[in-house]
């Protein structure tokens, strides 16, 4: 497995082991086949863990971590989870922070987390736009930025940083200014398809490939999300969804993607990822295995290696009108 530098935290393999797919999100699975996708990551290479709370019903990604790094100790492997703070909601958010993290560490068994991030959406001050599950940028810069600096200087995170998905001039705002996020967590997919993370409707766009771009030139390291959008870009949905969901609106509008994998002898999903691995910048991609079954075939394009000038031609021409993401 390759690894690759991840700022402060040394270097970091270049595929994660998600948390949505053993959680339950990405479709049904058994908690002993998730802890044993876990145990086989690890053993694979992947060096690190990215969960959250939210993931699966009764947190079931974190336990189920928490299940097999107890049973396997390793002590090298980084975990990652998140803090949703929805401004909608109100409330104490260094508290709420704190106390979400010391939770997460329980279920864990671990001491300290070695990257919290900031799972709500950022939009811009005076914003009049939709706001679900987004959080202003008074509240990040006066609340959320100190208590992150905070608990890093006391040793019970070693670094933080953002899902990179609300307004995307205030995602780029915040890489920009000091303190400055560890790391972003950002949309990298062949067909630049946000899906169901775009909350902001028509009232912004997307600017998935201008965020990584930042993040790079601001030393903030990037992990990239969404490498499947969610399973638009594999052979089949294989969880129930409505004809009108997004990821079944972006599988409708990606045939030509599958059939040039066809052509390149892969599958959607090795072809997926293999193109996120290839996109200059990014440090990790995010995996939404569940199973051994998918975990393999996502280790085996990663073993592939990264794709020709030629290939990823070819995929850009998907995208008509699109910026080149993989240059500069």
């Amino acid at each position: 497995m390759q690894t690759r530098e991840f700022g402060r935290l040394g270097t970091v393999s270049a595929l994660t082991l998600g948390g949505g797919g053993i959680g339950g999100v990405w479709g049904a699975t058994e908690q002993a086949e998730a802890v044993a996708t876990v145990r086989a990551a690890i053993d694979a290479g992947i060096t690190m863990l990215d969960l959250a709370p939210t993931y699966g019903d009764d947190y079931a990604a974190e336990r189920v971590a928490g299940v097999a790094l107890r049973a396997m100790p390793s002590a090298d492997t980084l975990i990652t989870s998140k803090i949703e703070l929805p401004e909608q909601d109100g409330g104490n958010l260094p508290e709420k922070m704190i106390r979400s993290l010391h939770a997460t560490l329980d279920r864990l068994g671990r001491e300290h987390l070695d990257l919290f991030l900031l799972h709500s959406q950022l939009h811009p001050p005076g914003w009049r736009g939709p706001t679900p599950r987004t959080l202003g940028w008074e509240l990040y810069q006066d609340q959320v930025v100190p208590t992150f600096e905070r608990l890093r200087d006391e040793g019970k995170i070693r670094a933080w940083g953002l899902t990179g998905v609300g307004h995307p001039q205030t995602v780029i705002d915040a890489m920009r200014q000091q303190p400055r996020p560890d790391a972003v967590q950002t949309v990298v997919n062949a067909l630049d398809l946000s899906g169901d993370m775009w909350l902001l409707g028509s009232s912004a766009e997307p600017r998935n490939d201008e965020i990584r771009r930042v993040a790079v030139d601001a030393g903030v390291s990037v992990i990239a999300i969404r490498a499947v959008a969610a399973g638009a870009l594999t052979t089949g949905i294989d969880r129930p969804v409505d004809d009108d969901a997004p990821v079944a609106v972006d599988f409708a509008q990606s045939e030509r993607f599958r059939a040039l994998a066809d052509e390149f002898g892969e599958s959607p999903a090795s072809l997926a990822h293999r193109y996120a691995l290839s996109v200059p910048g990014v440090a990790t991609v995010v995996l939404g295995v569940k199973n051994r079954t998918e975990l393999a075939e996502c280790l085996a394009a990663e073993a592939r290696g990264p794709l020709t000038e030629a290939e990823q031609k070819a995929l850009l021409d998907l995208r008509p009108g699109a910026a080149d993401p993989t240059r500069g």
